[in-house]
């Protein structure tokens, strides 16, 4: 596993590379920053760095919002209540995270360009939701169904609304697992290429994957460069990481005392 994370950081800081690498080394033979300067400041044909960690994170952070603001109701339901096609929905989502992305491919194109969003990072968004929501039901249904129903009934009894026990009682319980879904969902639409590929035709709306991507099959592609920004763009997934992480351990212990 670290070798070639150990390359590819040897990579970003060897500026002796010219287009493909002809050996592994341990260390840089010439060591600069220059490639990451110019990773920072020029990494496409159009957009600095800045701009394409925008792209980026609007298309990862939308599909987490989204996918854990809807999935959390829809899981909320799948766990407290009974009603018709609650098992057959139950198996639906669980079909949705084993089909491939790309049998999808032709019926979100048709689909998106009905609604004239196709090339649009808001047709990004939409897209990565609706394959993070089966993973964030099924994760959020299971904490909410760890937390006791007595605990609900209770605040039903201090005159809390249905909506009133689930926002003060249920969701503080589970946080670490909404925090982990939307977690694995931002991860999964920040390095996300294939589709992205499909959908977006303008250079504005680049992300950062596809950036990289784009290098690696063009003809005299800087290595070094593309290394630099691969490690830049694991930057902010390593930040957003820890401070969850630190949070969660955080809320664990609260809850652990407060039970």
């Amino acid at each position: 596993v670290l070798v070639p994370i150990w390359g590819l950081v040897e990579m970003a800081f060897d500026s002796s590379i010219r287009g493909w690498p002809l050996d592994f080394r341990l260390l840089p033979k010439e060591f600069s920053l220059d490639v990451f300067i110019k990773a920072w400041e020029n990494p496409a044909q159009t957009l600095s760095f800045l701009g394409l960690l925008q792209n980026s994170l609007i298309a990862a952070g939308g599909a987490a919002v989204l996918s854990v603001a809807f999935g959390a109701s829809m899981a909320y339901a799948f766990a407290r209540f009974r009603f018709p096609g609650r098992r057959p929905g139950l198996l639906a989502l669980l079909v949705g995270t084993l089909l491939p992305q790309v049998a999808l491919m032709t019926p979100l194109f048709v689909l998106l360009s009905a609604l004239q969003i196709r090339t649009t990072l808001l047709g990004l968004v939409i897209v990565y939701t609706a394959f993070s929501m089966p993973f964030c039901v099924w994760n959020m249904r299971a904490a909410f169904q760890a937390v006791p129903k007595d605990l609900e009934e209770a605040a039903f009894l201090d005159g809390a609304s249905l909506f009133g026990a689930f926002w003060n009682v249920t969701l503080p319980l589970a946080l670490p697992s909404v925090a982990i879904a939307a977690l694995v969902a931002f991860i999964a639409g920040y390095t996300e290429f294939a589709m992205a590929w499909l959908f977006i035709d303008s250079s504005e709306n680049v992300t950062l994957a596809m950036a990289i991507s784009g290098m690696v099959g063009a003809t005299g592609a800087s290595w070094n460069l593309l290394a630099a920004l691969a490690l830049l763009m694991s930057l902010p997934v390593v930040l957003i990481f820890f401070l969850l992480q630190r949070y969660l351990m955080n809320r664990l212990l609260i809850g652990g005392v407060e039970s």
